[in-house]
């Protein structure tokens, strides 16, 4: 197929100061976008704030030839999603891509789950998402075209022990995708999310070394340079991505069974196997995030220690 550029388009890249985000803001504009390096520039707690994080990923951009510029607002609030927004119209005069990665953890059992652990996450991932995608929506419409990344999670797909804070976050994060995939079908917008298993500062304690050293951001950013792109129109979906693996995930619904009257709680469990049954023949679906990840490990042909 032809080059995929981006010349004449404006990317807001949220948490760009480093990890995912910078990966996608660095390839993006060397494609030609003019990239919105957004970055509060916290914790992995999201305490704190470091502007000299985004600073330099523009620094690293406009050294090779590329146009960006920084901003320091938090995605947590209305008024930050619509100040790095307005950093894009004010800066380029459009903005045409919204790719939603900033992050933060607070990882806890749910038994210990405190009020602010759940707060603070909900309030980057899942309203982040919502505040800045907001304030860059009805530009898109009025230029009839947009697209939007929503970045999930295999711990919101499947989940995992110790993350109910994040997990619930991240699966909200798909129903706002498909839900923005709907309404901005007849605008030209389209909205799709990624699950990614990538080395970063949320990861890099967690996860074998010899799997970190394959799971390099830059294998996650072409699949949203693609996603992102004019060359693609599909919309509404959800992919796993890591180390050069690339799938769709995609949720499933059974034939199901049908009852011609009320039933009986003993008629649903005569029925269970037909009600539970997704497809012929099918298989047990992933079961966790640690599955998830395991099937990118023997999919790269990886052998952990």
């Amino acid at each position: 197929m032809a080059g995929i550029e981006f010349d004449g388009r404006v990317a807001v890249v949220t948490g760009a100061g480093g990890g995912l985000g910078r990966s996608h803001a660095l390839l993006l504009a060397s494609r030609g976008a003019k990239v919105v390096v957004n970055d509060l520039g916290g914790a992995r707690d999201g305490t704190g704030t470091d502007a000299s994080m985004a600073d330099q990923v523009v620094a690293e951009i406009e050294a090779a030839g590329g146009e960006a510029v920084a901003n320091h607002d938090g995605v947590h609030t209305w008024e930050g999603g619509a100040a790095i927004v307005q950093s894009a119209l004010d800066t380029f005069g459009r903005v045409d891509i919204v790719i939603n990665n900033a992050g933060i953890l607070r990882d806890v059992s749910f038994a210990k789950l405190a009020q602010d652990q759940l707060d603070a996450v909900v309030q980057v991932h899942l309203l982040g998402a919502f505040h800045v995608t907001r304030a860059a929506w009805n530009t898109m419409k009025e230029q009839g075209y947009g697209r939007v990344i929503c970045t999930t999670s295999g711990s919101g797909l499947y989940g995992n022990f110790g993350q109910s804070n994040y997990s619930a976050a991240k699966l909200g994060l798909v129903g706002l995708t498909r839900t923005l995939a709907i309404e901005g079908a007849k605008y030209g917008i389209t909205a799709n999310a990624i699950a990614p298993v990538a080395k970063s500062r949320m990861t890099e304690d967690i996860m074998p070394a010899e799997l970190l050293d394959r799971l390099e951001p830059e294998y996650v950013s072409p699949l949203v340079a693609y996603l992102t792109s004019e060359a693609c129109t599909d919309t509404g979906r959800i992919f796993s991505v890591g180390g050069g693996y690339i799938a769709r995930v995609a949720l499933l619904e059974g034939d199901g069974a049908t009852f011609d009257t009320v039933p009986t709680p003993e008629d649903v469990a005569d029925a269970w196997s037909q009600i539970t049954e997704v497809g012929p023949g099918s298989r047990e679906l992933t079961q966790g995030v640690m599955e998830q990840t395991a099937k990118i490990t023997q999919a790269l042909g990886i052998e952990l220690g």
